[in-house]
């Protein structure tokens, strides 16, 4: 009986740690020798001072359009959004925080959005992005339902938030 009772916790720690994802890697960008984030993110990961200088100055700078801000507010509710950037892309660098702008200010909530990061070749720490047909970065991924809706690659063709309004329109 003894015997039994110690490996059920041994068992449940060793699962745990096998399907425990890894957050917040970060790697060296062999192009540049410097800090790039790489697989699943969260936002917190951006106060790292190898890449806060870039994500608060975008953020701050940015000024969202509120009029469209409203419009989309609330459609984007039940809307799962994933973005895969590259934190080594001037794009990213610029549309990420941008876009994390606009989803403070209509209150959209943080557990819908699914961050990746990916290196040079749009390769993540494992396979995150597998079957996403990333070619650009930063690409934003919007669906409902496991039904991709739409999706803004590289850059808005008019603002982020036009861009996404035009996406929950069709």
């Amino acid at each position: 009986m003894i015997h039994k009772l110690f490996l059920i916790p041994l068992f449940l720690t060793l699962s745990i740690n096998l399907f425990a994802q890894d957050f917040n890697t970060i790697t060296v960008d062999e192009e540049t020798d410097k800090p790039m984030l790489i697989g699943y993110t969260t936002r917190d990961a951006f106060n790292d001072t190898s890449f806060s200088w870039w994500w608060n100055s975008a953020y701050n700078l940015y000024e969202f359009d509120t009029v469209t801000a409203d419009l989309i507010k609330d459609d984007l509710l039940d809307i799962n959004i994933k973005v895969v950037m590259g934190t080594w892309c001037s794009d990213s660098r610029t549309e990420v925080p941008n876009f994390y702008k606009i989803l403070d200010e209509i209150n959209y909530p943080s557990d819908k959005v699914t961050l990746i990061n990916v290196n040079r070749d749009k390769v993540g720490l494992a396979d995150e992005v597998e079957g996403l047909d990333i070619h650009f970065v930063p690409t934003f991924i919007f669906s409902k339902e496991d039904k991709e809706l739409g999706r803004i690659v590289e850059m808005p063709y008019e603002s982020l938030e036009k861009d996404i309004l035009e996406i929950l329109k069709n």
